[in-house]
């Protein structure tokens, strides 16, 4: 049995008498667990009773099928060893032995420091000469060195590794013996960085974006001198400054708007228990090239493009669709690294998005915005000179003439500006007119 599980050792015999037999549990050399005598009157071992809760005891709901078997709640390594079911009814007196062997895993020490050393155990009280050992981690099975006794017998109960990722989560020890087969599991949880959780793990951030640097401490751990440095491509010491509102073992850092340049290698550190825990990562930096095919006027072809795409297995082009409430929506979905999409069409103005996926999933996103444009009519070169064009759109005209309408009673800044309001106002209501004399 497993320890802190549930025991139930076996006692079945199907008396001939019709009277209620007297059955007494010991465990031997070592005094009485729980007796019944033939009258009913039930008797517990002070070893097996905790201020009246009974941790061993037979269901007397089964008596009458001739099974007496005792159970015992969260056994202990102590409890292992042999126990005696002694049946008596009439001149019959019958003795069942039954072997309980505690199974127990336990690392030490019990919470390994990342890159320390370690040894998990499997434990069996008593232990069996001859069994033989299997270890599970994490549903896998794991293969380690044997070790020989100076009895020459092999034994493969104790695991020494050093701490990693991977080895942290369920270990489970199977034992087998004379054809059957018990099992016991513990978690190994390990202390140090856990976020990150592995080295080189790689930080998605678009072009412009503010991006975190994680770098969070086990909890319970106070790291001293903490620090950040960029290792490539060029070192460089980090300022890291750190938030008084962060939690103590919360070391991360925050780029507040990432730059092409800011791609590359991190790595942040700390000390605990005198010794230097760090953890490397890696910034990948994601941009939109875009680029005006000569022969296809109105058209913009767009580029994903990461620093690295080593964990890119697909590209997915979307265009992204807001309503009243702010709730987006993606259209147009479009695979590939490249897309040429004509900047003249109304529906495909706004917000366009490549996403990029990795085996697990999406890895992040960069946007590029197509200006919501009308059809253009010929500007002055006054107007052209500073960035403001003419439209016919009628917003557009009530928006220049609302800004311009204040300049009235000044010194008017455009006058060429003025001119085309004019002339564009006048253009309008004559159109108005032809319609309705239509």
């Amino acid at each position: 049995a497993e320890a802190d599980s549930q025991a139930v050792l076996p006692c079945k015999y199907k008396p001939n008498s019709i009277y209620s037999p007297a059955v007494i549990w010991s465990k031997v050399n070592n005094g009485t667990i729980w007796k019944k005598k033939k009258s009913g009157l039930q008797f517990w071992g002070s070893d097996w009773s905790v201020k009246g809760n009974q941790r061993a005891r037979c269901p007397h709901y089964e008596f009458s099928r001739g099974d007496y078997s005792l159970q015992i709640k969260n056994v202990r390594e102590g409890d292992g060893g042999l126990f005696s079911c002694t049946v008596q009814t009439g001149d019959q007196v019958i003795i069942i032995l039954v072997m309980l062997r505690i199974i127990k895993v336990s690392s030490s020490p019990s919470f390994p420091i990342l890159d320390n050393s370690f040894s998990i155990s499997c434990n069996v009280t008593p232990w069996p000469y001859g069994a033989s050992v299997q270890w599970i981690v994490n549903n896998s099975s794991f293969m380690q060195q044997m070790e020989i006794t100076s009895d020459g017998e092999t034994i493969n109960n104790v695991v020494r590794e050093r701490a990693t990722p991977r080895l942290a989560g369920n270990w489970t020890c199977v034992v087998g013996y004379e054809g059957k087969v018990g099992r016991a599991s513990a978690t190994l949880t390990m202390k140090g960085i856990t976020k990150p959780f592995e080295d080189n793990t790689k930080v998605y951030a678009p072009v412009g974006s503010e991006v975190t640097l994680p770098c969070v401490f086990s909890s319970g751990l106070v790291p001293s001198s903490p620090a950040w440095e960029k290792l490539k491509p060029s070192p460089i010491l980090l300022p890291a400054s750190f938030s008084p509102s962060q939690p103590v073992m919360d070391k991360s850092i925050t780029l507040k708007e990432v730059q092409l340049e800011d791609e590359g290698m991190y790595r942040c550190s700390g000390t605990v228990s005198g010794q230097r825990l760090t953890r490397n990562m890696e910034l990948v930096v994601a941009k939109i090239d875009s680029s005006f095919p000569s022969k296809e006027r109105g058209y913009v072809s767009l580029t994903c493009k990461l620093t690295n795409t080593s964990e890119v297995t697909e590209y997915e082009w979307v265009r992204v669709v807001y309503d009243h409430n702010g709730n987006q929506s993606v259209e147009s979905i479009q695979k590939g690294k490249f897309i040429t999409i004509n900047k003249m069409s109304v529906e495909n103005q706004g917000e366009w998005a490549c996403r990029f996926y990795g085996k697990y999933g999406i890895l992040g996103n960069v946007t590029y915005h197509i200006q919501i444009m009308s059809k253009l009519s010929p500007c002055m070169s006054a107007v052209t000179n500073h960035s403001l064009c003419c439209s016919n759109n009628s917003e557009t005209i009530l928006t220049i003439l609302h800004i311009s309408s204040p300049q009235r009673n000044q010194i008017l800044q455009y006058p060429a500006l003025e001119t085309i309001v004019h002339t564009i106002s006048n253009e309008r209501e004559q159109r108005e007119r032809n319609r309705e004399k239509k």
